[in-house]
């Protein structure tokens, strides 16, 4: 059984490593697998991975992705946000804030890995907010920049971090063409003219063996930014954003733009014509959808498997496949008698909560004791490494000693993010298990003066699913076991 989470629920990936990060050896790619490893652990599906590598975290908002993501929950496609940690969201105080308050204004949900924080309770919304105070904190605390030459750098055309458009690179203060980027680049705006669909470019280009600069899989969102940036067609402007305040950006004016001009990868027209395309694109994006009109909306599920509906003026929840009904009101009654069986056994929800708290514990520790292994074999390494140097052992000695462990090494990489997913799942899990039955004891004799929408909110945190067949009805809670598991561990137990 999946806990806390509602069945398929879609959710995206927040990714964001700065360049600094990265030095440090922080790699996108374990966040990500961490990222997934635990949405599949509460049975959710990625839907996005929202890419912002090497994008500092003093103010994110304005960012494409951020605008892409932001869209992707205003339109009901993702209704939750998973990043490995607060810092990872942004930096910025005011941001965080803004970041939860859209979040709940659209009854999505926000889940920090670190920090063990799910905004769909009380408690982890005000947790949030307090870590996010600590968040800008520390980035305050990191030196700050210097930007005095940027202006006068930008001005006579020369670069201000180093880095160079994709299809290019710096030589001589100048940008050239680097031939196996530009060739790569100009078959992704033949692509996109030819299937007009990034994701369509995306994989053709990942199919052909083609990667990133960073060697990485192209995604929609790093085609959107090849085929957005000048440079292509011979300008590469930058310097053109600038912070306002603490948490927002505006368009410089054009006379404090950097412009660098580059020999072209595509003629004007085609990257004109490819840009138009991506524009009326962008302005087509669906309006939101209906948030659901019935208490239990996506958690009823027929016997058969299929999900139930409720159909246009119809006082029926009803399986499309095989005909099978239950009156909306009798599911209604049903359910809220269920929810007082369940607040009435105070015993049996602390024995689970003492069970999730072993739980953790064990896989904290397993995770700990993975952790030193991997130092051990990373000074292992070291030390062989250092006996090849000072002559102490051979070039075979080497190759015998070093690449078992490289290879240990790989394989210990790989798993980690796993293990961190199923200790983030165990720790996100028990704070929410908490909050909700902080007030479990009221709630049932609150129910039938409580707001639908409040309704809603205790069905999706108390209940994962509905099933129902002939005569029969199962419901499984979140966070306990299922009725069919209770039956097992009593009959293992035994009786008392």
């Amino acid at each position: 059984m999946k806990e806390n989470s509602a069945l398929n629920k879609p959710v995206g990936i927040w990714i964001r490593v700065s360049t600094e990060d990265q030095a440090k050896g922080e790699s996108p790619e374990h966040h990500e697998e961490r990222a997934r490893s635990y949405a599949k652990s509460k049975g959710w599906q990625v839907k996005e991975v929202y890419d912002l590598a090497g994008q500092t975290g003093k103010a994110v908002m304005q960012h494409p992705e951020a605008k892409r993501m932001m869209k992707d929950i205003e339109r009901g496609h993702i209704t939750g946000l998973v990043f490995s940690k607060l810092a990872r969201l942004s930096r910025n105080r005011r941001e965080l804030e803004d970041f939860s308050d859209f979040f709940n204004k659209h009854h999505a949900d926000l889940i920090s890995l670190s920090e063990a924080i799910d905004t769909s309770t009380a408690g982890g919304r005000m947790f949030f907010h307090l870590l996010g105070v600590f968040a800008q904190w520390e980035r305050e605390e990191i030196t700050e920049r210097v930007n005095a030459s940027v202006l006068t750098r930008a001005k006579l055309g020369k670069s201000i971090n180093g880095t160079s458009p994709y299809g290019y690179v710096w030589k001589d203060r100048k940008l050239i063409v680097r031939p196996e980027e530009a060739a790569v680049r100009r078959k992704a705006y033949e692509l996109f003219l030819q299937f007009r669909r990034k994701g369509q470019v995306a994989q053709h280009l990942n199919a052909a063996g083609y990667r990133t600069r960073n060697g990485n899989i192209w995604r929609d969102t790093s085609i959107l930014r090849l085929l957005n940036e000048s440079s292509a067609k011979g300008v590469y402007v930058f310097n053109t954003m600038r912070l306002t305040g603490t948490w927002r950006t505006e368009t410089k004016p054009e006379s404090e733009w950097g412009r660098a001009e580059c020999p072209p990868i595509v003629s004007e027209e085609l990257w004109n014509q490819v840009n138009q395309i991506i524009e009326e694109q962008l302005k087509s994006w669906k309006k939101p959808g209906k948030p659901p009109v019935h208490l239990f909306s996506g958690l009823a599920h027929c016997s058969c498997g299929h999900r139930m509906y409720v159909a246009a003026n119809s006082p029926k929840y009803f399986c499309r496949k095989c005909r099978n009904k239950i009156p909306i009101t009798d599911l209604e009654n049903i359910a809220r008698n269920e929810l007082k069986v369940f607040f009435g056994e105070p015993k049996r929800i602390a024995g689970h909560l003492r069970q999730a708290d072993r739980n953790l514990a064990e896989k904290s520790a397993l995770l700990d004791a993975h952790r030193r292994e991997m130092q051990k074999v990373k000074e292992d390494m070291h030390h062989t490494h250092q006996l090849y140097l000072k002559h102490q052992i051979s070039g075979d000695g080497f190759r015998d000693l070093f690449t078992p462990a490289e290879e240990r090494m790989k394989q210990l990489q790989a798993e980690l993010p796993r293990l961190e997913a199923d200790v983030d799942f165990l720790k996100v899990n028990k704070l929410s298990t908490d909050d909700v039955l902080h007030e479990a004891a009221t709630l049932h004799d609150r129910w039938p003066k409580l707001p639908f929408d409040d309704k809603r909110k205790v069905v999706e945190a108390l209940i994962e699913k509905i099933v129902i067949g002939n005569g029969e009805i199962d419901i499984t809670f979140s966070h306990l076991p299922s009725s069919e598991e209770l039956c097992k561990n009593q009959q293992r137990l035994g009786p008392g």
